[in-house]
């Protein structure tokens, strides 16, 4: 370790040994902050409401933090590649990862109806407290549907414009770049499949995966890694490993996710349970409950399980739940979960980095998947 904490007045610079992913993470912290005090100094010089109705709410939500998991991949795609000294690219590579995060779940709060955020009441449901306190006229859920949309978008404003000053000062930008521009677009993609496949009662297996990949998997592991490797001019051969490496961890992200979503405590996950249930949203847990349904002849799983049927109440969600539990969904997600966990550190282990960065991608993994891994790589 380090011990590097760089002040909040001063930029990280070279230094004589590599950053640990932790301290990659605490120095991202700083410069997050550099970051959103210039970004509200600019908005307060626009116009003094928007920047505290919006602005200051972005602000908020992206310092209330989450995981800070792309950030600790975008670093180990780095290192992987031979990155060593000035990691201030890297850093803010890392914050404009954490503004594009937060624009990516206040649009998604506000598509989803979803209510909690972080421990926090969801940006929507902020803002339409803010309409009624302040007595403004019309609908407050119509307001704050469209501040939410405009607060996520000043997100990731926020992101490209540093995005794009970072790759303007580095000699590799151009990769950088074209990685990000990808990222934005599959991101858009994902969602819009998302909702596609709600819409249209979609229940397919393929399509689950390729919500997840898409929605999720590519820019939380896939595209952090990429971008990072892109910083240290990553040969092909290594770019392809952390591709898929970070393609099964990602994916490996997701899918707990799913599970989390489905069964996990909101106490500890900071957002609702069930509500995916609630709207039978596809996902991979679904969709592979209902294959088990079909194929094992369970019409009572198969009915709770059913894609466009009716289930908002707390009785329905917990059919789902014992549907799942009862034909073996949760426990094949569980086991397809460890699969991806130990084929993401098989992948990485052919890029050459060396045992400690290794070991940390072997750390980060879990934290993603919920899934302890041995030496060997494989799940405990």
């Amino acid at each position: 370790m380090l011990g590097l904490r760089p002040t909040v007045a001063e930029p990280i610079g070279p230094v004589d040994d590599p950053l640990t992913a932790l301290d990659a993470v605490q120095a991202l912290e700083t410069e997050l902050e550099h970051v959103l005090d210039a970004g509200l100094r600019r908005a307060r010089d626009v116009d003094p409401v928007f920047a505290t109705d919006v602005a200051d709410r972005v602000a908020a939500f992206v310092r209330r933090g989450g995981k800070r998991l792309r950030t600790a991949f975008a670093w180990c795609g780095w290192r992987a590649a031979g990155g060593a000294g000035d990691a201030s690219a890297v850093l803010r590579t890392g914050a404009a990862l954490e503004l594009v995060q937060a624009c990516a779940l206040v649009h998604d709060d506000v598509m989803d109806g979803s209510p909690l955020r972080r421990g926090a009441p969801a940006m929507h449901v902020d803002l339409a407290r803010l309409h009624r306190e302040a007595r403004m006229t019309g609908a407050p859920e119509a307001f704050a549907t469209a501040a939410a949309v405009l607060a996520g978008d000043l997100a990731l404003v926020w992101a490209d414009d540093l995005l794009t000053e970072t790759a303007l000062g580095s000699p590799h930008g151009p990769r950088l770049y074209r990685e990000w521009r990808a990222m934005r677009t599959e991101m858009v993609a994902g969602q819009y499949r998302d909702i596609h496949a709600q819409a249209a009662g979609s229940c397919g297996l393929d399509e689950a995966v390729t919500i997840a990949t898409l929605k999720s998997a590519l820019y939380t592991v896939e595209r952090p890694l990429a971008l990072g490797a892109s910083l240290a001019d990553a040969e092909e051969h290594t770019m392809d490993a952390l591709r898929s490496a970070g393609r099964s961890a990602g994916l490996a992200f997701q899918l707990r996710d799913d599970l989390l979503g489905a069964f996990g405590d909101p106490a500890l996950t900071g957002k609702p349970a069930g509500d995916d249930l609630r709207t039978h949203k596809l996902t991979y847990l679904l969709a592979m409950g209902l294959r088990l349904a079909e194929s094992s002849g369970d019409e009572e799983a198969a009915d709770a399980l059913a894609i466009g049927a009716v289930s908002r109440s707390d009785d329905g969600v917990e059919r789902m739940r014992a549907a799942l539990e009862r034909n073996g969904a949760r426990a094949v997600v569980e086991s397809r979960i460890a699969e991806l966990a130990a084929t993401s550190l098989r992948h990485f282990t052919t890029t050459g980095a060396d045992l400690a960065v290794r070991r940390e991608f072997t750390a980060l993994v879990e934290r993603a998947s919920g899934v302890a891994l041995d030496d060997a790589g494989e799940a405990a």
